[in-house]
């Protein structure tokens, strides 16, 4: 039995490939070279893939679990440990291929972010964006292990998440809600509680999209076209040394620091070189300057070349197949012929199968209990087919087993515990209003059923989740609706609600009622740029709120004078036309708030909850008030379009702190500044009041920092007795059948000219290589490297700073404390997030805010010694509720 194969495929592993990146100066990520590339950015090879480092703080006994394991393993076994079997042809959206000798069945790899996608009888949590908002740690782990407790009850081995990537560059991009807020500090540090609440559980957690994965249009060049845009290549994001650093790549830092066992690579090109093959990116930068050890696998479909991906530090290929259920692989057969023609040097496969198999037992697993998968992502028959896309295979395939636990009243929780309470002039919390009147299909139930839309690719009824392969399925979805009409009749109140944004008359005439409280539910979705919603291409078109919205809301405000606005979205909307309507009372952000939303809301706007969450992104007056936009029209032809990052290191405050920067940064602006946000990063109200005083900061006495110096080990030489005898690797069909469309690792042929069908075959790796791609000594250490996240001392503690809060009002509540630092450089923005608190204070009562300031804290990254260093600009520290309200500040020694 002949396995399928394309020439194009096969060229990617044994023929001439393309450098990942040209050859360049290796001290910038991004230069414009004329000569060299066009005049577009480049991103510089670098090579060879860095290996495991078996003393790696917290990876020890995983690796050497897992170097016993590959050192008796075949070739055979290894590639298919590296190499998906395909779209459909597993259970899971991801599943690599089986290890029978042991027993093993592989590992599955699901969706995602929110909740376990393609399952039933799960849970649908709130967004990240929404849970970031909390500014709670506790919570954000809470959160993190009842996901993947639900993950592995179901069977799953990876979980498709934390995303820190899209960051929040873009205001109007469609996946800012997988994300966790709009900057690099505030995604660290939830990212990192993510990654240790998902392993804690005994999943391994799948840290996304590496990087710089900040929009949806143009992310696939096949995607595009589907929309009709003429490009051959995929979009790059054109970033530079220092802003890759201090923004894009910090979450990441904290996320490995925290020990996270795989990456995913992203769709997009960043400096014109594919994220997925980026040897700077996957080499340089993550396993060596970042010591990550866990395994790199590519997003579905982002994988572009067979030998030259290996190489670059691509770990594990998803799902398999080179397009969705083609059957074609660029590894499988094709990386075991590679490893024996040499042109993947036996190392390199060596590495990646430890890495992935260290990954699986550091959060606890053992080959000794690998419970099975219980679901299928493909139907929710009961019995059908394993092997969907063939059609084979048929069993029981879904148990339908509940996992759900009591994640529900979490889940409320944590809902009501992100809502940020925008604006209230005295009209929350309510207490028993006489006339409770609703409006906005916002409010009301989708038309077709919480999960009656693919993906949740639609705009109907309340808007709980965002779209796309982050979305999970609602075992239920308490509409705002339900709930705020339950509580009414347990107070007495009259209750009406209108569930249409477009009656216009009979909403007017409802709400201009005596005594009417209207509580107005609008909404702005987006999603992944595979599906399109209202023409919206998973990007948003624009920042209005959907469906009529603005309008709605001037229109109930026109005539009712306790008008209460409640929006769910992904992101900021522009508010400027009616935010400071004196007929709006109160403006609530309640995000995306999964299956309790109506509970959840119902808590904040009655007072069962006293809000604290916080924006974790600015609302800005204008789209074009935050220096950037999306690039919705290709610019360079039909080559890759480039989007190029000239804000720098100035997203989202950080840019409108610089357009609007004072000498006295602590205080608020002044108003009618039309460069300053409406409401900025961090701001959020409370049903009381607290006061900040004594600020305190403690000099420690760190040694002083020390480049990192000296050689990693050679290359562990784990195997090499593989057989050279092509007839060992050509597909069994006396053992088992061979089913269609599955990726397997043996060849079609004894003869490997035939089996590859390569006009370039027999050319060997020196001659299409990168140079060093194959080297396996010793190499020497990048100065700011170490393993889990870089040298060692930047986590070394340099101040500690300590802050008084009291609550001054009369009831109990939570405040967020945030600490912003000054660096001081012109280069610099003018402050930036580095540590925060969320402190229960009950009322008359004090408590202390305490944040350690770390080396790293302070640090700035420098572009020629590519080192992190401390300038000799003074540094000052802010204490205060947001970013624009820091009534504390001291310069730092």
């Amino acid at each position: 039995m002949k396995s399928p194969s394309v020439l194009t495929a096969l060229l990617a592993v044994t023929g001439p490939v393309a450098l990942a990146s040209p050859v360049g100066d290796t001290s910038y990520l991004t230069k414009r070279q004329n000569d060299t590339n066009g005049g577009l950015a480049y991103s510089p090879p670098y090579y060879p893939s860095p290996w495991m480092d078996p003393e790696a703080d917290g990876w020890e006994s995983a690796y050497a679990q897992a170097r016993a394991v590959v050192e008796d393993m075949s070739l055979l076994e290894k590639v298919n440990l590296t190499t998906g079997v395909g779209w459909m042809s597993g259970p899971c959206v991801g599943n690599v291929g089986s290890i029978p000798r042991l027993g093993w069945r592989g590992l599955c790899m699901q969706d995602g972010p929110q909740g376990i996608r393609f399952a039933d009888y799960v849970s649908y949590f709130t967004s990240s964006q929404l849970a970031a908002a909390t500014f709670d740690r506790g919570l954000l782990y809470q959160r993190g292990n009842a996901i993947a407790s639900e993950a592995k009850a179901k069977g799953v081995d990876v979980l498709l998440g934390p995303s820190v990537g899209a960051l929040g560059r873009i205001p109007a991009a469609g996946r800012n809600w997988e994300g966790l807020g709009s900057d690099p500090y505030l995604a660290g540090v939830a990212a990192a509680e993510t990654v240790k609440g998902i392993q804690d559980a005994g999943v391994v957690a799948n840290v996304k999209h590496y990087i710089v994965n900040e929009q949806e249009h143009f992310r696939q060049s096949g995607e595009a076209r589907d929309y009709g845009f003429d490009i051959s290549e995929s979009l790059s994001s054109n970033v530079d040394d220092k802003t890759m650093h201090e923004v894009y790549l910090w979450p990441f830092a904290d996320a490995i620091r925290a020990g996270a066992g795989s990456i995913m690579c992203s769709y997009q090109q960043i400096n014109n070189s594919y994220g997925c093959q980026n040897s700077y990116l996957l080499n340089g930068i993550l396993k060596h300057e970042l010591g990550f050890q866990g395994f790199v696998l590519s997003d579905w479909q982002a994988q572009h070349t067979g030998a030259a991906s290996a190489v670059a530090g691509l770990d594990m290929t998803m799902p398999g197949d080179t397009t969705f259920e083609s059957g074609v692989s660029f590894w499988g057969g094709n990386l075991t012929n590679a490893v024996l023609n040499g042109t993947v040097p036996e190392y390199r496969l060596d590495d990646m199968v430890t890495r992935i198999l260290a990954a699986w037992f550091k959060v606890g697993n053992s080959l000794d209990e690998v419970e099975d998968v219980n679901f299928s992502s493909w139907t929710r028959d009961t019995v059908g087919p394993a092997y969907f896309s063939a059609n084979e295979g048929v069993g029981v395939i879904n148990q339908h087993i509940d996992v759900r636990d009591n994640h529900g009243d979490m889940i409320r929780s944590h809902a009501a515990r992100g809502t940020v309470l925008l604006k209230n002039e005295g009209a929350l919390p309510l207490d028993k209003p006489k006339f409770v009147a609703v409006v906005g299909e916002d409010a009301g139930p989708r038309s077709v059923g919480p999960n009656g839309c693919a993906d949740q690719g639609c705009n109907d009824g309340t808007l709980a989740a965002g779209w796309g392969s982050g979305t999970s399925s609602f075992p239920y979805l308490v509409t705002p609706d339900s709930a705020l009409q339950k509580k009414a009749l347990e107070d007495g109140s009259r209750y009406e609600s209108i569930l249409s944004n477009w009656a216009h008359d009979a909403t007017v005439k409802l709400v201009s009622e005596a005594d009417a409280t209207a509580i107005v539910f609008v909404n702005a979705n987006s999603g992944e740029g595979y599906l399109s919603v209202e023409g919206n291409m998973g990007d948003r078109n624009n920042l209005t709120l959907w469906n009529g919205g603005d309008e709605l809301i001037k229109r109930v405000a026109g005539v009712n004078p306790n008008t209460i606005v409640v929006i769910h979205s992904g992101g900021p909307v522009l508010v400027t036309d009616w935010y400071d309507h004196p007929n709006v009372t109160a403006i609530v952000w309640a995000g995306l708030p999964g299956q309790e939303s109506g509970n959840a809301i119902t808590d904040v706007l009655y007072g069962r909850v006293n809000p604290a969450g916080r924006t974790p992104f600015t609302w800005g007056p204008t789209e074009e008030s935050y220096g950037v936009k999306l690039l919705t029209e290709p610019n360079n032809g039909n080559g890759a379009p480039q989007d190029d990052f000239t804000e720098g290191v100035l997203i989202d405050y950080r840019w409108f702190d610089k357009q609007t920067e004072d000498d006295d940064i602590g205080v608020t602006y002044a108003d009618g500044n039309e460069k300053a946000p409406v409401f900025e990063f961090g701001y959020g109200l409370s049903y009381t009041n607290f006061d900040y005083s004594d600020l305190r900061i403690e000099k420690k006495d760190p040694r002083p920092y020390k480049p990192t110096t000296g050689e990693t080990a050679p290359a562990p030489k784990l195997s090499g007795n593989y057989s050279q005898n092509y007839e060992d690797y050509v597909f069994p069909s006396d053992e088992f059948p061979y089913v269609r469309k599955h990726i397997y690792p043996y060849l079609n042929s004894s003869d490997p000219e035939e089996a590859l069908a390569d006009p370039h075959y027999g050319l060997t790796a020196e001659e299409f290589l990168p140079p060093g791609a194959l080297d396996s000594s010793a190499q020497p250490k990048l100065p700011a490297s170490g393993p889990n996240g870089g040298n060692r001392q930047l986590w070394d503690t340099m101040y500690t700073v300590y802050a008084t809060i009291t609550n001054t009002g009369d009831i109990v509540g939570d405040e967020v404390p945030q600490l912003y630092v000054s660096l001081g450089g012109p280069d610099d923005p003018p402050k930036v997030l580095r540590g925060f608190d969320r402190i229960r204070i009950d009322p008359g009562q004090s408590e202390t805010f305490r944040a350690d300031l770390k080396r790293r804290d302070l640090s700035s990254w420098d572009v020629v010694t590519q080192n992190w260093v401390i300038t000799d600009y003074p540094k000052t520290v802010y204490v205060g509720s947001s970013s624009r309200k820091l009534p504390l500040s001291a310069t730092l020694e």
